[in-house]
């Protein structure tokens, strides 16, 4: 499977916008680090709401998407700064 170069861009945008809203929520970090745990934080946050059966119920896939990944980032730093 294969991604398009504009679904990595959206992806990468994705995990930058939740990786700041992670940021603003937990404090530290700056531009690349909030990239990395946002993006990493995509994968958390997906996983955690589909393996708990967690429905937001909103109609915005991307929405969803950025809630799930800030969500997921928020988890990252967290369990980064206790394991640090």
């Amino acid at each position: 499977m294969s991604m398009s170069g504009q679904a990595l861009l959206v992806f990468l945008l994705i995990g930058l916008v939740a990786g700041v809203l992670a940021r603003l929520v937990v404090g530290g970090g700056g531009l690349i680090s909030s990239l990395l745990s946002g993006v990493i934080g995509a994968f958390v946050g997906g996983y955690l709401f589909q393996a708990l059966g967690i429905s937001l119920g909103i109609e915005n896939a991307l929405l969803v998407q950025i809630i799930h990944a800030t969500v997921g980032a928020i988890i990252v730093v967290l369990v980064a700064r206790a394991i640090a």
